[in-house]
This record gives structure tokens, C-alpha cells and sequence, in this order.
């Protein structure tokens, strides 16, 4: 029998360590550039971020103040026990569901799939229409829904035209009418996510589902709306989150009444702060609120994350 040569590694006494490796000044020089922006970024961005939460836990007030105190968590305490805040929430709520979740992301998804099968003069037409709402100045857009929904308004010269009883609806129904409002602004974006999202969809598929006999509901509930839930589930959280920031649009078609029957968070937070000079208070609503879109934002990502 012929003895084995044993392995060179075997039997040796494990050597020193390896010395660290000592990083150069290469990687000091490929950061350095941002450094720039990573300063601009904590000076704009995150020291405003941390004074607001410092403003929301005190009695800060514009005038009749000399220096603010600490208050803890009374701005809080005072929010869920103001009726009129706990009517902004419910009027926040009602305006995302409203105009977003259901108007937006409905015609929005409705208005793609039309367009997908509409001549290209039609197609033309129809997205210049509905992306000059969108790229409107929100004050603008604002001036143009009020004079539509007024008492001498265009929708109620329609209504009287068609023998139909009209109102005041900026009176009558002021949260639906900012809605109604935000939905024609806003559904451009929509329009734009989901044509992009239809145009990825392979035609083979739609095209076998259609010999098989499936018919155009079918074919949009079992085989559209699944390959698209991804651009579904983003679109739905962009727009929930550009919604609960609306202040423009309702502040100049109702200025949040009459009787805060369209005030929402934005509105009361800023009459609160800057009407009633109430500054400490008034930040700390917009916290909550900015914690209201964190809830949404998570909400989205964790069904996202879930997606097969």
C-alpha cells in the first residue's frame, strides 16, 4: 500500500491574523461630494422636521407671547377633545374615500381602459382635457369648481336648462362638491398610472380569454385588475397622500363651511394656527396628520409587500 501525501494545510498551526486592511483616502474623496447635500438636507428638511415636533409639545402662540413652555402632551390631549377636530377627521375621511380611493382611482382606471380601445383623435382629445385639470395652478382649479357649483353656477344653468331642481350646492353639500372638485383635478394621475400599467399587459392573454368566451367584465375582473394590482395599490397611496394635503381647492371653493361642513384637517390646522394665533396647537394637528398618511402609507406597503 502506498502512504497518502498528507494535505499541505493539515497539521500547520493557524497563523497570525490577517492585519486589517487600511482604507485609504479614496473613500473620504467619493463622499465628499455629497457631502453639499447631506448638509442642505439636515438644515431644510430635518431641522424644520424637528422644531415642529418641538412646537407641537408647547403653547406657542403668534401674539401676546413672550416665550413659549413645555407643555407635554396637552396640544394632543386638547385635539381629541375638540369636537371640531374629531368633525375634521371624519370630513378628511370622507373627502380620501370620496375623491380618492373611489373617484380618482375609478375614472381613472375606467377613462385608461376606454382609452385603450378609442381612435388616436379621441384618445388625443380626451387626455389633453383631462391632464389640463391636472396641470391647472390648484387655485385656479379652485375658482373655476366654484363658479361651476355656485347658486348662478354653471351645473345649476344645466339643471334649470334640463327641468331639473337645482340648489346651492357649496351650501347644501360642501364636502361632495370639494370631492367632486378634487376628482376632476386629480384623475389625470391615475389616468397616466394606469395606461402605463394596461399597455404592459401582453395581448396574447387578453386575446386567448376572449376566444375562450369571456366577455369584457370577465376578462377586467379575472385577468386586468390582477396583473395590475401593484400599479393599483402605488396609485392608491400616491393619491391618498397628495388628498390629505389638499388645501387650496377647498379653501377657495368654501373656505371649510359653511359651519365647517367642508373643513378638513389642513384647514382647521391652519386656522389654528394662523387665525387663532394658536401655533403650538396648530402643529400639533398637523402632526396627527402626518401621522394619518404614515398609517395609509404602511397600510399600502404592507399589501404590497404581500403581492404574489
Amino acid at each position: 500500500m502506498t502512504a497518502t501525501a498528507p494535505h499541505p494545510g493539515i497539521g500547520k498551526a493557524p497563523g497570525p491574523p490577517a492585519p486589517p486592511r487600511r482604507r485609504g483616502p479614496g473613500v473620504l474623496i467619493r463622499t465628499l461630494p455629497l457631502a453639499p447635500s447631506v448638509v442642505l438636507l439636515l438644515l431644510f428638511l430635518a431641522g424644520p422636521i424637528v422644531y415642529c415636533v418641538w412646537i407641537a409639545f408647547t403653547d406657542l402662540q403668534l401674539t401676546g407671547q413672550a416665550q413659549e413652555t413645555f407643555v407635554g402632551f396637552d396640544n394632543f390631549t386638547r385635539a381629541f377633545g375638540d369636537e371640531a377636530f374629531l368633525n375634521a377627521v371624519w370630513l378628511t375621511v370622507v373627502f380620501t374615500v370620496v375623491s380618492s380611493l373611489i373617484g380618482q382611482n375609478t375614472l381613472g382606471l375606467a377613462l385608461a381602459a376606454l382609452m385603450r380601445r378609442a381612435s388616436k383623435p379621441v384618445r388625443t382629445l380626451t387626455g389633453g382635457i383631462v391632464v389640463t385639470a391636472w396641470v391647472l395652478p390648484e387655485v385656479v382649479a379652485g375658482f373655476l369648481l366654484y363658479a361651476f357649483f355656485r347658486r348662478e353656477g354653471t351645473l345649476n344653468a344645466i339643471l334649470d336648462w334640463l327641468h331639473l331642481p337645482s340648489q346651492n350646492w357649496l351650501f347644501t353639500l360642501p364636502i361632495l362638491a370639494v370631492s367632486f372638485a378634487n376628482v376632476w383635478r386629480g384623475t389625470a394621475f391615475s389616468m397616466l398610472v394606469y395606461s402605463a400599467a394596461l399597455n404592459e399587459i401582453p395581448k396574447e392573454i387578453t386575446e386567448a380569454a376572449e376566444v375562450d368566451g369571456a366577455g369584457g367584465w370577465r376578462r377586467m375582473w379575472h385577468i386586468t385588475l390582477p396583473m395590475i394590482r401593484r400599479s393599483i395599490g402605488t396609485n392608491l397611496m400616491l393619491n391618498t397622500l397628495q388628498t390629505l394635503s389638499v388645501f387650496g381647492l377647498i379653501w377657495v371653493m368654501t373656505r371649510g363651511g359653511p359651519g365647517g361642513r367642508s373643513q378638513t384637517l389642513p384647514l382647521f390646522m391652519y386656522e389654528q394656527a394662523f387665525q387663532n394665533s394658536l401655533i403650538g396647537y396648530g402643529t400639533a394637528v398637523a402632526l396627527l396628520l402626518l401621522l394619518v398618511g404614515s398609517l395609509f402609507s404602511l397600510v399600502y406597503l404592507r399589501l404590497l409587500r404581500t403581492e404574489v
